[in-house]
């Protein structure tokens, strides 16, 4: 299908997380260039704010109808971004010629059942030379009711990432991030159990957890955190497949 509706209630609520997200981009940027797809682009919140405006191109892919009306006023309200091209759909209702540079997932991979077959397909799509990014929550003994109410099927580890390698693809890095916060989510997980945190435990965790994951994050050499990041590249010698 190309058109599907997105279940879960958490893009709101942690657009008000702007030091995480200040964090992460500062962490994912030096990845990002050139043609860019974004998978599942949501509201835009991170679209408005992965943007300088130099890049080349920079689609939204958003297999929600109605998160991707949002996402088209706030693109056309932010000048930066204006150039944005917004798709409804997913991978599979992309042209087999449609090739980019970096191909970003933000917290969209968990969301994916068959996640596996679906980087599979975003190697496809991806340019000799280019960059796939994912960014999801980390280990599966976090896994919460708060997971579960907004459809996640998994949590990762570094490990498991790597093991969804596309064979046309190497794992450049796998790194994690907010060690602090992952004490957080340990306490949820075990303690609170909540379905969606409050927004002032938002604002306590992106007040005072997130400038202290920014300082003790190095210093464990990014081994420890609530959060994983992937970089898979295409090396430069391969022909991209139609």
């Amino acid at each position: 299908m190309s058109e599907q509706t997105y279940v879960g209630g958490e893009l709101a609520l942690f657009a008000h997380a702007h030091r995480w997200k200040a964090y992460w981009i500062s962490r994912l940027r030096p990845f990002l260039g050139g043609a860019v797809l974004e998978v599942g682009a949501g509201i835009g919140s991170n679209t408005l704010l992965l943007r300088l405006g130099n890049e080349r191109r920079w689609v939204c892919l958003e297999p929600d109808a109605q998160l991707a009306a949002q996402l088209k006023q706030r693109i056309a309200e932010t000048p930066a971004c204006r150039n944005s091209e917004v798709h409804i759909g997913t991978l599979e209702s992309l042209a087999s010629t449609e090739v980019f540079d970096t191909i970003l997932y933000i917290d969209v991979l968990e969301h994916i059942e068959d996640d596996c077959g679906e980087l599979r397909r975003a190697a496809r799509h991806l340019a000799p030379g280019g960059r796939l990014v994912v960014l999801s929550p980390a280990h599966g003994w976090l896994f919460s009711p708060f997971d579960k109410s907004i459809g996640h099927f998994r949590r990762y580890t570094a490990k498991m990432l790597a093991s969804l390698t596309p064979p046309e693809l190497c794992l450049a890095r796998a790194f994690y991030l907010d060690s602090v916060g992952l004490l957080a989510s340990a306490a949820n997980r075990l303690l609170l159990r909540q379905s969606l945190p409050t927004l002032k435990q938002i604002q306590v965790w992106d007040r005072f957890m997130i400038p202290c994951s920014r300082i003790l994050d190095p210093l464990t050499g990014h081994r420890l955190g609530k959060t994983v990041v992937g970089v898979w590249e295409r090396p430069h010698l391969q022909k991209t497949e139609a």
